[in-house]
């Protein structure tokens, strides 16, 4: 049995510090999110965590998760072996030997935890789909895509983001003036010229959305 057989089922675990159920939660219990954009240099990792406890509440809001300390390239972002980023992060949290209180207070308390994956996605991985390779698209040799990675416990409503993005919707017809926020935000570890352009949901059943995404914006440089 590998390591991510076991978060296909419940753990039970003897620590007062349990989830409603006296057992750790799965992988299955947290939302793979992520804010997506354009750089030069997409690997980055800071340790910097009062800031990326802020950008964190500025994105997601006062929900209970994970605080990936990295940005990637997407080719970064699943290993050979198959394990995301999201995954990686999961991982770390379940080998700490607190792992009971740190799942009970990202479910009870809103914690937020700051991770480092750098050290398990070294290396490039070349997805099936292989349209961000700039043999394919020159263009990403310029404007290279990334992605910011956040684990959420499922145990939410409405995120930041949408509030956010919602409300400029209505009240100005657009919500560039909260974008810009965010870009703002990511400085302390991405400077110009880095810059976000949208946040979304990983499915791991369909990866290529995450492509489809990068490739949408192809339209907005020039050849």
């Amino acid at each position: 049995m590998g390591i991510l057989d076991l978060f296909k089922k419940k753990q039970p675990v003897t620590t007062t510090n349990e989830d409603d159920n006296g057992e750790l939660p799965l992988l299955s219990d947290f939302k793979f999110y992520y804010l997506y954009g354009f750089t030069d240099q997409p690997n980055q990792v800071s340790t910097d965590f009062e800031q990326f406890n802020a950008l964190y509440k500025l994105v997601i809001g006062q929900v209970g998760g994970v605080a990936i300390t990295n940005s990637y390239h997407p080719y970064f972002i699943v290993n050979p072996k198959g394990t995301t980023v999201w995954a990686a992060a999961y991982i770390k949290l379940y080998i700490n030997e607190k792992k009971g209180e740190v799942f009970n207070n990202i479910s009870t308390a809103a914690a937020i935890y700051g991770v480092d994956t750098s050290p398990i996605l070294k290396d490039m991985h070349i997805w099936p789909d292989t349209r961000l390779t700039t043999t394919e698209n020159p263009v990403f040799s310029k404007y290279v895509p990334f992605i910011i990675p956040f684990l959420v416990s499922a145990k939410h409503q409405e995120l930041n983001w949408d509030k956010e993005i919602n409300s400029g919707m209505a009240t100005k017809g657009n919500a560039a003036a909260y974008v810009e926020q965010v870009t703002a935000a990511i400085k302390f570890f991405m400077p110009e010229p880095a810059f976000i352009i949208g946040f979304d949901e990983f499915d791991e059943n369909n990866p290529s959305g995450m492509i489809d995404k990068f490739i949408k914006c192809k339209s907005m440089f020039k050849a």
